[in-house]
């Protein structure tokens, strides 16, 4: 059995290369997997699954495809793309995924997760991600105009890029307690995620134990997968 990982494309017209790549990887790679996994941030904003823009729906023919082709997709929501509800997951053939959960792989527990909730020392950050995960907010926010939403959302990014510009970088990486309670909370210990874009294995003890936390890179100037088959997780790079 080989699974396939992926996070943290931020797919936007603005980015057609990414896109192409992605495709490409849809066509090329992904087949040869048993099961996709997209960690997050797939898409760079979603207002909501009336979204008109043809790059999300040139995407959702591309995962139909795979799907249709025999090997299922699965997507957990990230910070940019958590509106992305059940009408857009039917017609791109996607399994809806709620964050945290554990799946097994060739006899391993393996916790997958989005990440950004693990970033517990920024505080801003956190007290939005609690605001615009409620389930009132949510619908008060899909009951607007398309325009607005999209308005609010272009507002939104220019307030978090200016936000990250003034927050050192530590205070947006995981919290190492975090990482801990989450593995001891399910019981598991490795644990696989995107979200920072920081690509690497980290090997730690957990209770005495070894245990391991992997991390997805973006799509920005290259692809970034981990497969993991009979002989265990590989974190690769796919050169543009």
């Amino acid at each position: 059995m080989s699974v396939i990982f992926v996070s943290d494309l931020h797919l936007d017209a603005k980015r057609p290369e990414i896109g192409k790549q992605f495709l490409a990887f849809l066509e090329h790679t992904a087949p040869a997997a048993d099961v996709v996994y997209i960690l997050g941030d797939l898409f760079e904003s979603w207002v909501g699954d009336d979204d008109p823009q043809p790059e999300k729906y040139r995407v959702a023919d591309a995962l139909r495809k795979l799907s249709g082709g025999g090997t299922p997709c699965y997507f957990m929501c990230g910070n940019r793309d958590f509106l992305v509800g059940n009408d857009f997951a039917a017609n791109a053939g996607l399994g809806l995924l709620e964050d945290e959960v554990v799946i097994e792989i060739h006899g391993q527990q393996v916790l997958l997760m989005h990440g950004d909730s693990l970033c517990t020392d920024d505080l801003e950050y956190q007290a939005f991600r609690k605001m615009v995960r409620d389930a009132d907010w949510q619908h008060q926010f899909l009951a607007l105009p398309l325009e607005k939403r999209l308005a609010t959302a272009a507002e939104a990014r220019r307030r978090s890029i200016a936000h990250n510009a003034e927050v050192p970088e530590t205070i947006m990486d995981v919290s190492q307690q975090a990482v801990v309670e989450v593995l001891q909370k399910h019981g598991v210990a490795t644990l696989l995620h995107g979200h920072t874009h920081r690509p690497a294995v980290h090997e730690f003890l957990l209770d005495g134990k070894p245990a391991k936390r992997i991390v997805l890179g973006d799509w920005y100037d290259q692809g970034s997968i981990v497969t993991w088959d009979q002989n265990g997780p590989r974190l690769e790079a796919l050169p543009r």
